[in-house]
């Protein structure tokens, strides 16, 4: 049984989820500078191309595909995209889904142990 299968969904959701905080987290770190576009991504769209990469077992990096330029609500003089409070947002709530997303894979874990372990 290989991992995709015996994780399911909640495998490829933790993948995304973990790749945006990254991708919310350079946003925040780049807040002040110059020219820095602000990105972000729709998480249904990449977890589709995370889970399509998987079936196919093709190599193209399928979360890369999905990021996007966020549009700001107010610009900048300088050209940075980045509105620090959205950005902050965005991290502690994509922070808590993917606590979330741990919390029912560890569960999924702790059923696989007891289920070997004849319990």
């Amino acid at each position: 049984m290989s991992g995709d299968t015996l994780f399911g969904i909640d495998g490829a959701a933790l993948e995304v989820r973990a790749q945006r905080m990254g991708l919310l987290a350079s946003n925040i770190a780049n807040a002040s500078t110059p020219g820095f576009k602000a990105k972000d991504i729709d998480f249904q769209t990449a977890l589709a191309a995370v889970q399509s990469q998987r079936d196919s077992g093709s190599g193209d990096d399928a979360f890369q595909q999905s990021v996007k330029y966020r549009t700001p609500t107010q610009t900048s003089m300088d050209g940075n995209t980045v509105e620090l409070g959205q950005e902050q947002t965005a991290f502690a709530e994509n922070a808590v889904q993917y606590q979330t997303t741990l919390s029912f894979l560890n569960s999924r874990i702790s059923e696989i142990t007891r289920a070997l372990k004849g319990e």
